[in-house]
Parts: C-alpha cells; sequence; structure tokens
C-alpha cells in the first residue's frame, strides 16, 4: 500500500507544469544605474600622454612620415593601434588593430617607438598598467596647415 501511494505522489508532481523560463532584463535609457562597487582592473585616472591631446598631435606631426608607397596610392586615413601604458609610463606590446595598408601600418608601429613615456594610469593613487587604443593619422601632407602661432592645426 505504500509503495503506490508512493508512486501516486511521484506522477503528480511530473505532471506540475514547469516554472516559466526567466525573461531577459532589457536596458532602457534613464534606467541604468552606475556600479556600485568600481571593478578592481578599471582605473581611477586614464593615462595620458605628457601635454595632453595637443602634444600628441604635435608629436604626430613631426614624427609620422607619409609612406611614398601610401601617396602614390593616394591612401588616408587612420592606423588604430593598441598598446600598454605599463605603470612606469613606458610603451609596450604595440600591435595594428585596425590596418590602413602595410606601408602605413610599418610607420605607425615605428611611431610608436619613438613615443616618450606617457603619464600612467591610475588606481587609488597607484600607478598601474592598462592597454590604450590610439588612432594614427595618415594623410596627404600638402592639404595640412599648422597655425603655429595659434597651435590648431586646418585641414583645406
Amino acid at each position: 500500500m505504500l509503495l503506490f501511494v508512493l508512486a501516486g505522489s511521484l506522477t503528480a508532481r511530473a505532471q506540475q507544469p514547469a516554472a516559466p523560463a526567466k525573461q531577459p532584463i532589457e536596458l532602457k535609457p534613464g534606467q541604468v544605474k552606475g556600479q556600485r562597487k568600481p571593478t578592481p582592473n578599471r582605473p581611477d585616472v586614464p593615462p595620458q600622454f605628457v601635454g595632453g591631446a595637443k602634444a600628441l598631435g604635435e608629436f604626430f606631426q613631426l614624427n609620422v612620415k607619409y609612406p611614398e608607397a601610401a601617396g602614390v596610392k593616394k591612401i588616408m586615413g587612420n592606423v588604430v593601434t593598441a598598446f600598454t601604458v605599463e605603470a612606469d609610463g613606458r610603451i609596450s606590446n604595440p600591435t595594428v588593430v585596425t590596418s590602413l595598408s602595410p606601408e602605413c601600418d610599418a610607420e605607425a608601429l615605428r611611431v610608436l617607438a619613438l613615443m616618450p613615456a606617457w603619464k600612467p594610469a591610475t588606481r587609488r593613487g597607484e600607478p598601474m598598467p592598462i592597454q590604450v587604443r590610439l588612432p594614427i593619422p595618415f594623410g596627404n601632407s600638402s592639404t595640412l596647415v599648422v597655425e603655429k602661432q595659434k597651435g590648431k592645426v586646418k585641414f583645406e
């Protein structure tokens, strides 16, 4: 008799409908909240080229040499590079993320090798290594006019 009651209760549980599947969470504008705790690998202060964006632009103007082969093919655009700014500010592991041409890619890597140390990223006041993506511009130098007294660059 006990077996019969036990078997009847097992079949009753098996016939119950399964719990509905959880619906995916939908993120809507205005309802997204920031993290409560910062992640341990995210810096408080990002790495910076010494002198800022203006100095970085001047560095590229002085050091990037437009490859002759790219000039013949009239190739213009950016080579997107990635590298690590180490805790001491030096650049390591330079790579090309988005290629423009083999000549421009090689020139971008050459210029990264010349780049001076950056101000490193910090987390709670401590320097830390972090990966950076940086586009290096290539274009027709005859259309680039540098106004040194104003510190601006114009494209004509």
